[in-house]
C-alpha cells in the first residue's frame, strides 16, 4: 500500500517536493514506529558503554589478508557490510556490525539477519531486514546527502559516502577513547564515476574476498574524495574531545589519521 502511494507520488510530484515529503515521512516513522523506538532504547544503553576503551573498526580491503586477525579475538570490534564472510576464518564475530548502503542491505538481507553481533542498518532499508532478527536501525535525516558528524545517534547518524564514517560516530557515542582502523585500504582497482551503480562482471579485487561483490552483485563505485572530507571531520571531533583515531591498515592509501604498526598494538 505505502509503496504504491510512493510510486504514484513520484510520478505526479516535482522531484524536489517528492524528496522533501519522503524525508518528512521517514522522520515521522523513525519517531513513532516501534522499530525506531526499540533502536533508540539500545542506543541509550550503549551511551559511553566503552568509555575510555579502544576499538577496532574493520574495513573490507584486501589488506586484511595480510594481517593476523586472530589478535582481535579479545578486542572490541566494529565490522561493516559483508565482513561476516570473514567470520568463519576468524572464528569469532565482530561485537558490532553496521551496514547503511541500500544496495548492500537489499541484496544481503538474509545474511545480515544471521550475523551474530549487535547489528545496525539504515532506517531507510527497514523493509528489507526484520527487526525481530535482533537488528537495530540508525537514521540519517538527510538520506546520506550531507557531511555532518553526529554525537547523538539516538536521533541522527550521518552516512555520507562511507559506512566507515557512520561507524566512527557510533564509536564516539559509545565512548571509545581510541579507535583503530584496519582494512581501510582507501584504494579501489575498479575505476569509474563516483557513486555510479554498476554490476560486477567477475571476481571482486577490491575487497578481502573475491565473492564480496562477486559476479552479478550490484554496488556503487566509491567517492574517495568525499570520504576524505568525512574522515577529516571525524578526526577533528575526536581530537577536540581528547580522543583519537589511528590507522593501522597495512599498506593503506589513506593519509588523514596517524599511522601505527598493527603488530605493535598488542
Amino acid at each position: 500500500m505505502i509503496q504504491n502511494i510512493k510510486m504514484i507520488a513520484k510520478r505526479i510530484l516535482p522531484l524536489v517536493i517528492y524528496e522533501f515529503l519522503t524525508r518528512v515521512y521517514n522522520q515521522l516513522c523513525w519517531l513513532v514506529d516501534i522499530r525506531g523506538v526499540k533502536s533508540r532504547k539500545i542506543f541509550l544503553k550503549l551511551k559511553d558503554k566503552h568509555k575510555g576503551g579502544r576499538c577496532f573498526i574493520i574495513g573490507n580491503g584486501p589488506s586484511l589478508n595480510d594481517m593476523d586477525l586472530s589478535l582481535l579475538k579479545n578486542e572490541i570490534t566494529i565490522g561493516m557490510n559483508r565482513i561476516y564472510l570473514l567470520f568463519p576464518k576468524l572464528g569469532f564475530s565482530t561485537n558490532y556490525y553496521i551496514a547503511v548502503n541500500g544496495l548492500v542491505v537489499e541484496q544481503c538481507a538474509s545474511e545480515i539477519e544471521d550475523v551474530d553481533s549487535i547489528k545496525f542498518v539504515s532506517w531507510l532499508t527497514r523493509r528489507h531486514v526484520k527487526s525481530e532478527s535482533d537488528c537495530f536501525y540508525i537514521n540519517d535525516p538527510t538520506g546520506g546527502h550531507k557531511i555532518k558528524f553526529s554525537k547523538n545517534p539516538m536521533y541522527k547518524t550521518y552516512f555520507d559516502s562511507t559506512v566507515t564514517f557512520a561507524s566512527m560516530q557510533l564509536a564516539y557515542w559509545m565512548g571509545f577513547e581510541e579507535v583503530i582502523l584496519i582494512g581501510v585500504d582507501h584504494n579501489f582497482v575498479t575505476k569509474g564515476e563516483n557513486d555510479k551503480k554498476i554490476t560486477s562482471q567477475g571476481d571482486d579485487l577490491n575487497h578481502f574476498d573475491p565473492s564480496y561483490f562477486g559476479k552479478g552483485f550490484q554496488w556503487q563505485l566509491p567517492n574517495l574524495d568525499r570520504s576524505e572530507i568525512s574522515y577529516h571531520l571525524a578526526k577533528f571531533e575526536f581530537e577536540k574531545n581528547g580522543r583519537k583515531i589511528l590507522d593501522a591498515t597495512v599498506g593503506g592509501k589513506l593519509n588523514i589519521f596517524d599511522k601505527v604498526d598493527y603488530k605493535d598494538l598488542f
